[in-house]
C-alpha cells in the first residue's frame, strides 16, 4: 500500500479544531498574520523554522518535531512527482552501493 502525502497543515488543523482554536486565534497568540495559519491549516503554505519555534512553543513540543512533519511532506510528494525518474538515475560505485534499495 502506497503512503499519502500528509500536509503538516492537516494535522495541525486537526489538533486546532480538538482544542477549539481558530486558525485566527492562533496566529494572534503566536504573534503571526492571521493568513499565515489559514494558508498553512488549507494546505497552501509550509512550516518555516520561525513558524516550527513558535509552534513548539505554544504547544508544548519541539521545533523539529513540526519542521520533520513539513519534511516528511516534501520528500513524499517529491517521491510521487519525481522518484522513479530518480531512481532510474546512475549511482556513484563503491562503499555505499550496499545501501542502495533494491
Amino acid at each position: 500500500m502506497a503512503c499519502i502525502a500528509i500536509h503538516p497543515g492537516d494535522i495541525l488543523a486537526d489538533e486546532l479544531a480538538g482544542l477549539g482554536v481558530t486558525a485566527a486565534e492562533l496566529a494572534h497568540q503566536l504573534n503571526l498574520p492571521p493568513d499565515r495559519i489559514r494558508r498553512l491549516v488549507s494546505g497552501r503554505g509550509a512550516i518555516t523554522g520561525d513558524i516550527a519555534l513558535r509552534l513548539a512553543h505554544w504547544f508544548g513540543t519541539t521545533p523539529r518535531f513540526w519542521l520533520n512533519l513539513q519534511s516528511a511532506y516534501d520528500i513524499k510528494r517529491a517521491e510521487q512527482a519525481a522518484g522513479k525518474d530518480i531512481a532510474a538515475l546512475p549511482v556513484r560505485p563503491g562503499r555505499f552501493a550496499a545501501l542502495q534499495k533494491t
